[in-house]
């Protein structure tokens, strides 16, 4: 069992009402004597954390995305989503203005309000590709947070990555300015960027030491099958940076979760196009890696893709997502777990 596959009995100890004395000598009715006993007091997770970035917030190194929130899962399952990774000691949530037209915003900023949880949750928002304040012009940016807040319900954003890949044209210290000033008038605290190049990270931190605010996260695809996509350019300048990467898409829109392996299924829907894609000899070589390491370690793929992740030097937390709260405890299980330099050669041999 996974070092962190006691949430269920803590969730069900704290919702449990108090026991009577003799409940306290004798085994509930139809539970068996040697039945395991469950595990009272917070969830181990819990006491798991890592800086996110230099003076960032203390965080779990597994972050939750809810990309698929409004899209894929309905508010409900999405809520179940969110309480079964708070369960399991998480306290990061990922998500986008663009995501569903706002409505995973929504739908995480429903459940916050609902739970209580806003000092107990950080907030990562990446904006700038909404469709009504799109870009990172002044305007747009100061409209597309306002609205973001006014979605999760919330008067701050904990990170608020900047996506650079909606805005090609918006001079960075106009948009840095910007970010300067919802910072100042506490709006955001943390900033973020996604879709930058090495080359802008730099001059992002000239401008910093000038007095703008300065970016200390920085989220960039990378995964198992998608390893050179984080050029060795944006590697040095996160490194010199002390950057804490958050790597996006790290189970390749479910793939290496290893659910699908045929293009038999959903091969007409957008994610089964995606996942299509990495059904040949390389992705199917990746697969059986995983399936041999997570038999010999007694976790699913999805787990040994996420640790592989955390084994890569400068990633802090990657962004995941879930379609139902049991793929949440598959992916939290790959914190846990600590691949063997083998294990790592294995699967780098694997998905070359």
């Amino acid at each position: 069992m996974s070092l962190f596959g006691v949430g269920s009995a803590v969730s069900s100890a704290r919702h449990a009402s108090p026991a009577s004395p003799s409940a306290t000598t004798a085994p509930a009715l139809g539970v068996h004597p040697s039945a395991p006993i469950p595990v009272v007091g917070p969830p181990l997770g819990q006491g798991v954390r890592v800086a996110l970035g230099e003076g960032g917030p203390a965080v779990f190194p597994l972050i939750l995305g809810g990309a698929e929130f409004g899209w894929n899962v309905d508010l409900e399952s999405s809520h179940d989503i969110l309480d079964a990774y708070v369960e399991l000691g998480g306290n990061i949530v990922h998500t986008a203005d663009r995501f569903a037209g706002g409505r995973s915003e929504h739908i995480i900023g429903q459940w916050i309000h609902s739970r209580g949880l806003r000092d107990d949750v950080v907030l990562a928002v990446r904006v700038g590709g909404h469709a009504d304040n799109p870009g990172l012009g002044p305007v747009n940016l100061v409209r597309a947070v306002e609205a973001s807040l006014t979605r999760l319900r919330t008067d701050c954003i904990d990170v608020l990555y900047l996506d650079a890949a909606a805005d090609s044209k918006t001079a960075l210290e106009d948009t840095l300015a910007t970010a300067e000033w919802l910072i100042d008038s506490g709006k955001a605290r943390t900033l973020g960027a996604a879709g930058y190049t090495a080359a802008q990270l730099v001059e992002a931190r000239i401008f910093s030491s000038a007095g703008f605010p300065r970016i200390t996260v920085l989220d960039v695809p990378f995964n198992v099958v998608r390893r050179h996509e984080f050029d060795p350019d944006l590697r040095l300048v996160a490194g010199a940076q002390g950057m804490a990467v958050t790597p996006s898409h790290a189970l390749e829109h479910g793939f290496l979760a290893g659910r699908q392996r045929t293009r038999s299924r959903g091969s007409l829907s957008v994610r089964g196009a995606q996942i299509a894609a990495n059904l040949n000899r390389r992705g199917s070589r990746t697969l059986r890696a995983l399936d041999s390491i997570g038999s010999e370690l007694g976790v699913p793929d999805a787990a040994v893709a996420v640790a592989w992740l955390l084994s890569q030097k400068l990633v802090t937390a990657p962004i995941v997502n879930a379609y139902a709260p049991h793929h949440v405890e598959e992916l939290v299980q790959g914190v846990g777990v600590r691949l063997s330099r083998a294990q790592l050669a294995d699967i780098a041999r694997a998905s070359e």
